[in-house]
């Protein structure tokens, strides 16, 4: 508290209220506002539950603080915090003596992918790919990557290697939201490991049905696991046919490729653990990449083709890796996504079969545009001159240019 008196005393130009003696922090704010009167301030209280871990009053003084004096004001009161779990319980819950109190509350996202360049402008669109397969967009983890060094040296050195800061944050981050960490570790390993229906995580982890649900329930409250099901499945039939991914890109890379390794890599070989990960990371990638198409952003500027659904279709064996649907035109768009360099007759071969699995799904009256966006593609311009929509890294490229610009 002494230090946000500090700090409210240099706002107001005031030494000598930085030295009133204040028993609580309700009796400081009230006094503050008091002092600004009409004016209009905005009051940041960051990382709020580790003030409430350190003094659990400050709820029901900081709400006492409200209902008397701040309401009043044009005081905006902005209370943050990295821990999930903490502000939903000591914050936003009913129980909570600051419930009903809040005008609004906001959960902070990654940033969108289009603006990674700016903290890394020398790479080339498929390093910066390859970067939000890590970081998720995620600021302070793109922070850890230098702009000097290559991306293979930024995963050895701010990754992979013991002590770095990313190399244990996915099991911090856990301990602090999670009571039971070692349960959801192992549901977490075992998505990560390709498990992705619902009795196959429960085989693996050998864990009761019931515990499986509730843990894949409170990781999926988080942001951390996400359940995804055919985009054009009824209520009924999606309740049945539900997939299971990490939706965190940060997580899915560390329980992929850290984790499994800590043994390796606590003995100092980061090098060589990167090493002979690299065939096994260009997969991976795949699934980075559909997943980055996906976003509702990045496919919006890539397509112009608006939505009112999106996901992926998939039933007996055959799957397509994006449908776009947009219900009110009766209009469709299904495309494929590949991580790879493609030449046009490879192209024209997965739209054809992306042709025949469309016919697959129904829609029959519908409008359909028919896609694929890889790495490269060449005879690009003959492709779309047929009526297909195709895109590669050189449309993001001139995509995040152009925001840029």
């Amino acid at each position: 508290m002494r230090e946000l008196q500090r700090l409210l005393a240099e706002f107001l130009g005031d030494t000598l209220f930085g030295r009133v003696a204040f028993e609580e922090i309700d009796e400081l704010l009230m006094a503050f506002a008091d002092r600004i009167g009409e004016e209009r301030v905005i009051l940041i209280i960051d990382e709020f539950p580790l003030l409430v871990e350190h003094h659990r009053p400050v709820l029901s003084l900081l709400q006492r603080a409200w209902d008397l004096k701040l309401s009043k004001t044009k005081i905006m009161l902005i209370l943050c915090g990295s821990s999930v779990s903490a502000m939903e319980n000591e914050v936003l819950a009913y129980k909570s003596p600051l419930y009903g109190r809040r005008t609004g509350q906001w959960r902070l996202t990654e940033i969108p992918f289009f603006h990674i360049r700016e903290f890394l402008p020398d790479y080339t669109v498929e390093d910066l790919v390859k970067v939000w397969g890590i970081t998720d967009g995620i600021p302070a983890y793109l922070l850890q990557f230098s702009p000097e060094k290559s991306f293979d040296e930024n995963v050895i050195e701010r990754v992979l290697s013991k002590g770095a800061f990313l190399y244990e944050e996915a099991e911090f981050l856990l301990r602090e939201e999670l009571r039971e960490p070692a349960n959801y570790f192992a549901i977490l390993q075992a998505i990560a490991s390709g498990r992705s229906r619902f009795g196959e995580i429960v085989n693996a982890t050998s864990l009761d049905k019931s515990l499986v649900s509730k843990y894949l329930a409170v990781l999926q409250r988080l942001g951390v696991v996400e359940r995804e099901v055919p985009v054009t499945a009824t209520v009924k039939k999606a309740s049945k046919r539900g997939l299971y991914s990490i939706a965190d890109n940060y997580f899915a890379f560390w329980f992929r490729y850290v984790l499994p390794n800590k043994s390796y890599l606590e003995a100092g070989l980061a090098e060589e653990v990167w090493e002979r990960s690299g065939e096994d990371f260009n997969l991976y990638l795949g699934s980075v990449f559909e997943r980055l198409v996906r976003n509702p952003e990045v496919f919006l500027k890539l397509t112009g083709f608006r939505f009112t659904k999106l996901g992926r279709w998939w039933r007996k064996g055959e799957e397509i890796d994006l449908v776009a649907l947009n219900e009110r035109e009766k209009r469709a768009l299904f495309a494929e996504v590949k991580w790879k360099e493609l030449s046009g007759r490879e192209a024209r071969g997965i739209l054809r079969d992306l042709e025949r699995k469309a016919g697959l799904v129904g829609l029959e009256d519908w409008g359909r545009t028919y896609g694929l966006v890889a790495k490269n593609v060449e005879e690009k311009e003959a492709l779309r001159e047929r009526g297909w929509l195709v895109g590669d890294l050189r449309d993001f490229q001139s995509l995040s240019q152009r925001l840029m610009d």
